[in-house]
C-alpha cells in the first residue's frame, strides 16, 4: 500500500527534513582528514538531540549508529567506527535520517575529504547529484513512477564516459516511499526495467526518497561480513545522493533541502510548492 499524506503530515515531514539538513551541514564541516567515521556519527547524534528529534537509523534492523558513512568503494550502509580514519583524497557518502512526531526524513550526500581529488571523482559526484535532481524534477502530478527512473537513468547515460569507461548505476538498491516509516512502498529503481512496468501514478500526498547510487565501474554490489556494508564488486569508488520529496497540488517540496529545492528545480523549469513550515 502506498501511503498518501495530508498537508499537516507533510509539514511534520518537513520538520524532520530540516533536522536532516542540519545533520548534513554539521557532518560536512566535520568530514576532514584525521576524523574518524565515529566522530561524524557523534556530530549527527548531537544535532538530533539538540533538535529534540529521534534517529530513524539507530537500531533499524539492528544498525548500530545514527548515520551511514560510506567511504570510497563503499556504496551504502557503511557503519561508523573508530578504525576508519578519513584521509586526504577520500570521498564519503553520508546518509542521515530523523523522526519528528512519528514522521521521517532521509537524505544523503557525497563529500570530498581534503583536496587533490581526481577530476573523474568530482564528475562522478556531480553526475550522481544532478541525476537525482533530474529525477526530482520528474516528480509531477500525473506522471508515473517510471518517469522518475527514466529521468535519473537518462541523465546519467547522456554524460560523457569517465576515464574508467562507464558509470555503473547500482542495481540492488534504490529509492523508496517514506512517511510514518523510513522505508515504504513503492520501491523506486534508478533505471528503467521492463519487468517493473510503469509503476504507481504520482499524486498529491505521495512522498518519495529519491536516491541514485553510481560507481565508476560496475553496477554490482556485495555485502561484507558485518551484514551491512555494501561495496562495489570491482572496488571502484561510488557516489550516493538522496532527498526526501513530497508531491503537493502546488508541486514538489524537497523536504530535506534548506530551500525546499527551489533553486535547483528552477534550473529544470519546476516551481516548488511553498514551504509548509515557513
Amino acid at each position: 500500500m502506498v501511503q498518501i499524506k495530508t498537508p499537516e503530515q507533510i509539514a511534520k515531514m518537513r520538520e524532520a527534513g530540516l533536522v536532516v539538513a542540519a545533520i548534513h551541514a554539521a557532518t560536512r564541516e566535520a568530514a576532514v582528514p584525521g576524523a574518524t567515521t565515529r566522530d561524524l556519527d557523534m556530530v549527527a547524534r548531537k544535532v538530533i538531540a539538540d533538535a529534540g528529534a529521534k534517529s530513524n537509523f539507530l537500531g533499524y534492523g539492528g544498525f548500530p549508529a545514527t548515520i551511514c558513512t560510506s567511504v570510497n568503494e563503499v556504496v551504502v550502509h557503511g557503519i561508523p567506527d573508530d578504525k576508519t580514519v578519513l584521509k586526504d583524497g577520500d570521498i564519503i557518502s553520508i546518509d542521515a535520517g530523523a523522526i519528528v512526531d512519528g514522521w521521517h526524513g532521509d537524505a544523503a550526500y557525497t563529500a570530498f575529504v581534503g583536496t587533490g581529488h581526481a577530476p573523474e571523482l568530482i564528475e562522478l559526484s556531480r553526475v550522481t547529484e544532478e541525476s537525482m535532481w533530474a529525477g526530482i524534477a520528474a516528480m509531477k502530478n500525473g506522471n508515473r513512477l517510471v518517469d522518475i527512473s527514466k529521468a535519473i537513468e537518462g541523465y546519467i547515460r547522456r554524460q560523457p564516459r569517465p576515464a574508467s569507461g562507464k558509470y555503473g548505476i547500482i542495481e540492488d538498491y534504490g529509492g523508496h516511499g517514506i512517511g510514518s516509516e523510513m522505508h515504504m512502498d513503492p520501491h523506486l529503481l534508478n533505471y528503467v526495467s521492463r519487468k517493473r512496468g510503469k509503476g504507481v501514478r504520482l499524486v498529491p500526498g505521495l512522498c518519495l526518497a529519491i536516491e541514485p547510487m553510481v560507481s565508476l565501474g560496475t553496477a554490482r554490489t556485495e555485502v561484507l561480513a558485518d551484514d551491512w556494508t555494501v561495496v562495489t564488486t570491482d572496488g571502484t569508488w561510488s557516489s550516493h545522493w538522496e532527498h526526501s520529496v513530497a508531491l503537493t497540488e502546488a508541486g514538489p517540496i524537497v523536504l530535506t533541502s534548506p530551500d525546499c529545492g527551489k533553486a535547483k528545480l528552477a534550473e529544470y523549469g519546476v516551481t516548488t510548492a511553498p514551504d509548509p513550515v515557513a
